[in-house]
């Protein structure tokens, strides 16, 4: 069962860095909308490791979704089978850009 990353993200990125398995980007360049981190649900290999590092608790197994955020877990499915899904970024470049925000 996957994790989902819901709208209470704060775009910290500590959850990338955790990832064994990379499955955790963020939205495409130029994106402002939420969640600015999406986790892939056919590469989670539901670990946890992202959950405890999220300073906003954004982060749920896909099954404890509070049912006010359950609309995140259809949106981060979209990213991955609609996209953009996977792209190259570096993430201290997205933590500054997000700063000038």
């Amino acid at each position: 069962m996957p994790h989902v990353i819901t709208s209470l993200c704060i775009r910290d990125g500590a959850c990338v860095e955790v990832c064994p398995v990379s499955c955790i980007v963020p939205g495409p360049k130029g994106d402002p909308n939420w969640p600015y981190f999406y986790i892939d649900p056919d590469t989670c290999i539901d670990c946890g490791a992202c959950v405890p590092v999220c300073p906003a608790q954004a982060i749920f197994p896909e099954d404890e979704v509070p049912e006010a955020y359950r609309k995140d877990i259809e949106e981060n499915r979209r990213f991955f089978t609609e996209g953009p899904g996977y792209w190259d970024f570096n993430l201290e470049h997205e933590r500054v850009r997000e700063t000038a925000r």
